[in-house]
């Protein structure tokens, strides 16, 4: 099957460059560019992508600001942040928004078309530096009333096994590695993440590892 991408960032040679590499590869297509957030969600409605990569600092409308417009109005869409920014902040906010990837612009050409692969399957991808920093963060967090408080009733309902897995999307493992980890099926696996995503009300992989991290589900404590 063809990965339809859009591409949407201010600078034309990057997206040239961008545009060249992922020609060149068998089951990628370039539906269409945008050098801002405007053009970029027209377009995006227009073409109806498989994929997007979103730069976050654009003119006009920002790149988070446009992420948001667009998990709205394609939520079936994979938004892979590309950019040159490594705040853990803006990594922390973008995950919540529904991107289901942040990429840094210095990325190998292969590694950017593996991700992209990755994303359109639903996986998460978040550069190697960003994920740790992700962490820290949310470790140099100071305890507060909300973290003491009793555990919420979505988490509570989470079977041993879910938990298990839990903890292997945290750490940005495939269905498949999942699979071999735990020694079950892969299609197990598969209907274990839908019912973990529909027990937390979460809507992907990645807004399930930060929620993980953020309510003590990661494993690091054990």
């Amino acid at each position: 099957m063809t990965i339809r991408i859009l591409l949407i960032d201010d600078h034309s040679l990057f997206r040239s460059g961008v545009r060249q590499l992922l020609q060149r590869e068998p089951d990628m297509e370039i539906v269409a560019e945008a050098a801002d957030g405007v053009e970029g969600i027209k377009r995006a409605k227009e073409h109806r992508p498989d994929v997007i990569l979103l730069d976050l600092n654009m003119p006009g409308l920002s790149g988070l600001e446009t992420l948001q417009l667009l998990v709205q109005d394609l939520p079936s869409a994979a938004v892979i942040i590309l950019t040159v920014s490594e705040e853990a902040d803006e990594l922390g906010v973008a995950l919540r928004d529904g991107a289901r990837g942040y990429l840094i612009k210095n990325i190998e050409a292969e590694a950017l078309t593996a991700a992209i692969r990755r994303a359109q399957k639903g996986e998460p991808v978040i550069a190697d530096s960003m994920t740790a920093k992700l962490v820290a963060q949310f470790r140099a967090q100071p305890v507060t009333s909300a973290t003491t408080a009793p555990q919420p009733p979505e988490r509570d309902r989470l079977t041993a096994r879910e938990r298990e897995i839990v903890q292997c999307l945290t750490r940005g493992e495939s269905n498949k590695e999942i699979a071999r980890h735990l020694d079950v099926a892969e299609s197990t696996v598969k209907i274990h993440v839908q019912n973990i995503l529909k027990k937390l009300n979460l809507s992907s992989r990645v807004q399930v590892a930060v929620y993980a991290v953020e309510h003590g589900l990661s494993g690091e404590q054990n």
